[in-house]
């Protein structure tokens, strides 16, 4: 039989505990597999993203009333329970029996301890016979916003040193936000008013961004591959503060264009777009399925100008040297800019990070290389930390004096960037992105 949404979201909570599963691609395998309608694989994405984002604060209260300790349970018997408790604390429209009584089940149904299913319904029955519960209150406060808003308390130190605390407050409340669909219209092939009136048709809720030219807000999109639009190569999902880090290069049709770490290739879609499709795009990945990612992206889209190469970021090729117009360089990171579209990101093991600048300057390094004089290297990340952005661009200036900052202007702004900006998802409401624009000199 297949699964139900909640015992989906459980079964894909309990692989990102067991396996290191990413949430976002286990899930959409489960809802494949499962055969899920629309409206159950809402539900489940709600479940499982609603856990993820709220997994610190609903330990807390779970720890309350589950007196042999967390730790000791079953890792999909603790997953049941936090999807329980997150209908009960987050979501109004479940009657809470209906969140009991199937978290119940779903125990029943995967422990072989018979005292298991009981056990379950006596610590959430305890637990909604104290709702209202009090919120968690830390020994600092620090400790507290960590609680309250489910992020690990190095990272919510992290955010209040850089914002203080009623800036780290906005940006962690507005990472466990709901977020549209971001779409950038392939405006080679459609404007963005018919890509508007085609979708609505098909019954996707579609409004213009406030802000962005060509690109629209979705909601209600079901699976976005099965839409005509989408196979059709209408658009490309991309999120504005991406999008705009390449507007910040100025491409200019016909020009030479390099993105070494493309995958999965929406800059390189957004830069071929700025060319007009007259040009070129060398788009790079390490891994060959990244290769016929970028591949079928240019085939979908249109973009003749892109060609998918197989090279190391972090490798020299002498025969790029100054050949470029401009170099893209999206390096990878800690992700923590996109939390709140990827809300497993939060968890990441501190320790594991602490290479990246390192990494991050190896790559700008060698592809700095490649730009011609008088062109352009885009160096951008989706993390919010100076260490992996501001201080990788000031030591980058200090071993290369033939590159200089140079300003430049985005839509909504009206104004001239210093070279270099982030993008705060509870001030832009975008991701969390930084950019830095850099020129060779003649």
């Amino acid at each position: 039989m297949a699964a139900s949404a909640r015992e989906t979201a459980v079964l894909t909570l309990a692989a990102c505990r067991k396996q290191g599963a990413w949430s976002e691609g286990h899930l959409k395998n489960l809802l494949r597999q499962n055969h899920l309608d629309s409206r159950e694989a809402a539900l489940a994405t709600r479940l499982c993203f609603g856990v993820l984002q709220n997994q610190i604060l609903i330990d807390y209260y779970l720890g309350q009333f589950c007196t042999m300790g967390l730790d000791r349970l079953e890792v999909k018997i603790h997953c049941i329970l936090q999807t329980a408790v997150y209908q009960l604390l987050f979501l109004d429209k479940i009657p809470p029996s209906a969140a009991v009584n199937e978290a119940v089940k779903l125990a029943r149904a995967h422990s072989r301890n018979p005292r298991t299913p009981g056990m379950v319904n006596g610590i959430l029955r305890a637990m909604l016979r104290r709702m209202p519960l009090p919120l968690p209150q830390g020994e600092d406060a620090v400790e507290t916003m960590s609680l309250r808003t489910s992020h690990p308390r190095w990272l919510t130190r992290a955010f209040v040193q850089r914002l203080g605390e009623a800036g780290a407050q906005a940006l962690l409340e507005a990472d466990n936000g709901l977020t549209p669909v971001t779409a950038q219209v392939n405006v080679l092939r459609v404007s963005p008013e018919d890509l508007a009136a085609q979708l609505s048709g098909a019954g996707v809720s579609v409004q213009p961004h406030p802000w962005m030219p060509g690109c629209l807000l979705l909601r209600d999109t079901g699976n976005l591959e099965l839409l005509p639009a989408f196979r059709d190569g209408l658009f490309y999902i991309q999120d504005c503060a991406a999008r705009l880090a390449v507007t910040a290069a100025g491409l200019q049709p016909g020009q030479r264009v390099l993105d070494c770490c493309a995958a999965p290739g929406g800059k390189s879609f957004a830069a071929a777009m700025d060319l007009e499709n007259r040009g070129e795009v060398v788009c790079c990945d390490i891994h060959p399925h990244k290769i016929k990612l970028l591949e079928a992206g240019r085939a979908r889209l249109g973009l003749d100008v892109l060609r998918p190469t197989l090279q190391d970021g972090s490798k020299l090729r002498e025969d790029w040297l100054d050949r470029f117009d401009a170099v893209l360089a999206d390096v990878p990171c800690s992700g923590l800019g996109i939390i709140r579209k990827k809300p497993d990101i939060r968890y990441k093991d501190p320790a594991a990070l602490e290479r990246l600048p390192e990494i991050q300057q190896g790559i700008l390094a060698c592809n700095a290389n490649y730009v011609r004089r008088g062109g352009v290297l885009l160096y951008s990340t989706c993390t919010l930390l100076q260490r992996e952005n501001e201080d990788v661009v000031a030591g980058f200036l200090a071993s290369r004096p033939d590159y200089e900052l140079e300003a430049f202007c985005l839509p909504r702004w009206g104004r001239q960037e210093p070279g270099m900006t982030t993008f705060w998802p509870h001030i832009h409401d975008t991701d969390g992105f930084f950019v830095a624009k850099l020129r060779r000199k003649e």
